[in-house]
């Protein structure tokens, strides 16, 4: 399957003022990725905010993003269904460089991730989990940060559903390509 884009629109309604928003949403074989809030292209409608961008992703139960570690602040949740949070400090300066945690989420249950550590997760409900991002600066390609390869041995992630690397409805080439830990 390839990478399906549908862009940004809005129309008006039959209250003024009241748009009808689609947002921007991204489809790939292991779900969709929506904008659910960006702040420039909320601008444009004249609606202001405080993240700078809100994405939420649909992830089929076995499913698997990341490990991500932008230059940028975090929170993150889950908005239905189930995952397991696996966070890795990939700051070379911190005081807890290399440290893994693992937290189940389920709605209700926020991580607020500092910039540099590598956040990722991997969906356990079925049929899948919609999974909220919030960052405090807009995402683009080649920003600055790491990436460290989810299935690394060394870190000890016990993901608890089998990971099939040639599946990529469980794991993008990407992902499964990120440098080793060791590698940084």
């Amino acid at each position: 399957m390839a990478t399906e884009v549908l862009p940004m629109s809005s129309a008006t309604s039959a209250i003024d003022g009241l748009l009808v928003i689609t947002t921007k949403a991204v489809t790939d074989e292991r779900g969709t990725v929506r904008e659910f809030f960006r702040t420039s292209s909320f601008a444009e409608l004249g609606v202001p905010g405080r993240w700078h961008q809100v994405n939420i992703t649909w992830t089929q139960r076995g499913g698997l993003r990341g490990l991500h570690g932008e230059d940028m602040t975090k929170l993150v949740g889950v908005a239905h269904g189930e995952a397991l949070g696996a966070y890795v400090d990939a700051r070379p300066a911190s005081a807890t460089y290399g440290v893994v945690v693992t937290v189940p989420l389920a709605p209700g249950t926020q991580v607020l991730v500092p910039a540099g550590v590598c956040n990722g997760f991997q969906a356990l409900s079925e049929p899948g989990c919609q999974y909220l991002y919030c960052f405090d600066a807009e995402w683009v390609a080649g920003m600055a940060g790491s990436a460290v390869n989810p299935l690394d041995p060394a870190l000890g992630i016990d993901w608890p559903i089998p990971v099939d690397t040639a599946d990529p409805a469980q794991i993008s080439a990407k992902d499964a390509a990120a440098p080793l830990f060791a590698e940084l």
